[in-house]
């Protein structure tokens, strides 16, 4: 078990296995570029689903239409809430559905530069709360005891990120790498029952990226949360997927376990010239 982590970052009433998310036929365009083009996937509790393809493959675009910051027009998304109902997304804002156990990463750092660790952590389980502003302001009553529950709860995913040492230091100075780990904390802070990842382990060196992939593998092994995962390091993706879809020019062009997708002629077709010999690689 996970060191100090008295905390469960999910209670999904799922069994693993379960349909959890399902895209059916999703098409996004902006003016005459076709981001997405009729795409339909479905997404299992407790599992890790990469999402690969070449630059421009509509990789990001998929995740913000499923996080609501993009809103397609065509097709729909579907999420399977712990209370036991199917919740239309499409057309739900970000906040909405975050509430409803989506959380999200992205690709280019979002973090609260001149704000600490813990406070950006803090930020992240504030959606939560259920007490009102004017008594978060006066910390009174119920606010002084949802803060402390939710301190104590981000404490464990400082534990968890083993990132102790760097808890009050303002963002902006942290090294590339520990910035991520911060913001993958965040995304844990709201408790997420799916969790989207977007290039998690970007600009980080082998060391670091070893790092990341074992707190991806905790968060979903020891906690049943959910993965979708954007990765361009073909290595780390068949080591850690059990699902993988691939999408090239808008459309899914692959699907299956790393093994299958690994061999498909389509795939390695798309790949060529950029990551060919992770797919052939016994």
């Amino acid at each position: 078990m996970l060191r100090g982590f008295t905390h469960q970052l999910n209670s999904s009433t799922l069994n693993p296995g379960d349909l959890q998310l399902s895209v059916e036929h999703l098409t996004l365009s902006f003016g005459g570029v076709m981001a997405l083009l009729n795409i339909s996937l479905e997404l299992y509790q407790s599992e890790i689903l990469a999402i690969i393809g070449p630059n421009g493959a509509g990789k990001t675009s998929l995740l913000n239409c499923i996080s609501g910051l993009y809103h397609p027009q065509e097709g729909h998304i579907y999420y399977h809430a712990d209370d036991g109902k199917q919740h239309e997304i499409t057309t739900l804002r970000p906040y909405h559905i975050a509430k409803l156990g989506i959380a999200r990463s992205f690709q280019n750092i979002e973090l609260f530069r001149h704000m600490s660790v813990l406070n950006n952590l803090m930020a992240g389980a504030h959606i939560h709360m259920r007490s009102d502003l004017f008594s978060s302001l006066i910390y009174w009553g119920k606010a002084q005891r949802e803060q402390i529950e939710f301190r104590c709860f981000v404490e464990d995913i400082i534990d968890l990120l083993e990132i102790e040492s760097i808890r009050e230091k303002q963002v902006g100075e942290l090294a590339y790498g520990l910035q991520k780990r911060v913001e993958l904390g965040r995304a844990l802070a709201m408790k997420p029952a799916i969790l989207l990842l977007d290039e998690p382990m970007a600009g980080m060196n082998t060391e670091e990226k070893e790092d990341m992939a074992r707190f991806i593998l905790d968060v979903n092994e020891e906690h049943g949360v959910t993965i979708v995962l954007i990765e361009h390091d073909m290595g780390v993706v068949m080591d850690i997927s059990d699902r993988i879809v691939v999408l090239n020019f808008g459309q899914k062009i692959g699907e299956g376990t790393p093994d299958e997708v690994r061999q498909n002629p389509q795939v390695i077709q798309a790949y060529l010239g950029e990551d060919q010999r992770a797919f052939t690689r016994k």
